[in-house]
Parts: C-alpha cells; structure tokens; sequence
C-alpha cells in the first residue's frame, strides 16, 4: 500500500478552553483530492495548520510526504504548497510583483520562474492584470493569485484552508475546475471548506465536527448509504405545516428551503407524514439527499446535534 501524501494521526489541540482537535484522524492517499468538510469552528483551519507545520498539536502526529513537516527538510518544504484561509498575499504589490517576490522565496531560476508564472497566468486567467494591485483585485481574482503563488514551486501536495470562501459562484466553479486540472496532472491536494455543496467535488471527504471525524469516504457512497429520505413541503400556511410536521415522529429535521421546508423523513415514514399534511393543502415531493442531510443524520445518530 502507498505511503499516504498526507496523513493525521490522532491530533488533539487545545486553545484554553477550547478542544479544537480532538483526535482528528485521516489520510489523504497520492493524486487525490480529498475535502474536509464541516461548519466554522470544526477544527479544519486547526488541522491544516498542523499539516503545514504551523503550529504544535499537544497530541497525536502529522505527517506530509511520510515525514513530520516541522522536521522534514528541503523535502517537505519543496513538495508542499500552501493556501491560507486569510489574506496572505502583498497587497500593494501587483499581481506580477507578489508572483516575483514568491519565486524568490522558493529560490527558483529566472526562467523557470518566468515559464511556470506565465503558464499560471494564463490557466488562473490573470495574465490580462498582472500590472494590477492585489488589493484591487475582486475575490475571486484574489484567490486565484494566491493558489499561482502557493503553485509556483510545482509541489507535490497542495494545502487549501476554504479556498472559496466569500467568493462569487462563477470563481467558485473555476476554482474548483483548476484544482481538478491539477489532480489530473498527479498532484495532492487537501482542500478544506465549509460548504456542504462543494463534497460532491472530491473525490473523498471526511465530514467534521467539534475537532473529530464523524464520516469519511467517496461522496456518492456515503450519500446512498443515507438511512434518510429527503423531502420538500410545499403549499399550505407555514406555521400551521410546521406545527404539523413537529408532531410527526417520522420527521427527523426540517429547515428552510425558500419559500419551501426541507424534511428528512424516516424509512417508510412519509405515507403518515403527507396523510399530516393533506388537510393543510401541502404535500411533499421526494428529492436527492445533499450532503446537509448525511452531516445532520450523523450528528442526531451521535447526540451532537
């Protein structure tokens, strides 16, 4: 078996009185993408932290092309690329100065620098704004700079701490269309996000809560193994059709879905769940299980809801 690209082992990590990891564990194997998923303040930013050798877990080991990245050298700090969650680019240099000024931290030549600089303007589409600030740039143009300088030294693993956060849908997709273009090319990459949307995109996930794992495999298979059956209510007043549904035991959730409620329903449970609902003037229609539905379905399996 191939020694995994990225490996947590156990990671425990307190801040005073919060427990932001509590023996997160996880392996990431070469040329995947694996997404770990889960709301703000499951430990994800913690966890790749650690994985980038920024701080000390008080337990538990990580480990980044088989060596500890606190102590592995010109190995680990060549093959891996980092992508922080907060702004960490110059932003008063322009877009082509912070990709100069990346190269020279990484050492590299004038003309590699120049070959992989041009090749990353033109995939990311900045090649047109390179004389253009980085504060002047939008969101989404702004973390596309980012990834080209965390990728200017063509490492083998890349760390992505919520790459899309606060970006627009259209930068999200083409976010996400680069870093499948890259794990094509055979690289590693670990990308963490908070939303539940965006799993479907890895190829493997570990969905997160309160610093541990709750569930992890391929996103369709943790999906079809979902013991709940997704619906949507529509029609009906909607006090009156929550109140309704509150009073159901099939019901094991519901939430806003627009103008519309979504509700997980017990197998089996939505003949006595519309019978509820008919005298209302509601019904429901049978939908595709999201990754919302399997994150809830495991806290309420765990008590942790």
């Amino acid at each position: 078996m191939a020694t995994p690209a990225v490996e947590a082992r156990g990671l425990a990590k307190r801040f005073g009185a919060t427990e932001a990891l509590r023996g997160l564990s996880f392996a990431v194997t070469p040329g995947e993408l694996y997404g770990l998923v889960g709301p703000d303040g499951a430990g994800k930013t913690t966890a790749i932290r650690a994985l980038a050798g920024l701080l000390v877990p008080d337990a538990g080991e990580a480990r980044v092309l088989g060596k500890d990245p606190r102590r592995g050298g010109a190995e680990v700090r060549e093959g891996l690329g980092l992508m922080p969650q907060q702004y960490s680019l110059y932003r008063d240099l322009t877009v082509a100065e912070n990709l100069r000024f990346f190269s020279r931290l990484y050492v590299l030549p004038r003309r590699t620098f120049e070959e992989r600089s041009a090749r990353l303007l033109a995939i990311t589409r900045l090649d047109r704004f390179t004389e253009r600030r980085a504060e002047a740039l939008s969101g989404g143009m702004y973390k596309k700079l980012a990834l080209a300088c965390a990728l200017l030294h063509e490492p083998k693993v890349l760390l992505l701490d919520e790459p899309t956060n606060g970006v627009d849908p259209v930068s999200r997709r083409e976010l996400w269309a680069l870093l499948h273009e890259f794990v094509e090319g055979g690289m590693t990459v670990l990308v963490s996000t908070p939303y539940m949307d965006e799993a479907e995109r890895c190829s493997r996930v570990g969905l997160v809560h309160a610093g541990r794992l709750l569930l992890e495999g391929a996103p369709r298979a943790l999906l079809d193994g979902l013991e709940e059956e997704a619906y949507e209510v529509s029609g009906g007043e909607r006090e009156a059709v929550e109140a309704a549904l509150a009073a159901r035991p099939e019901v094991r959730a519901s939430s806003p879905a627009g103008s519309r409620l979504r509700i997980d329903v017990a197998p089996g449970g939505a003949a006595p769940v519309q019978a509820a609902l008919a005298p209302l003037g509601a019904e429901l229609r049978r939908v595709t299980p999201a990754f919302e539905d399997l994150f809830l379905s495991r806290l309420r399996r765990e008590g942790a809801a």
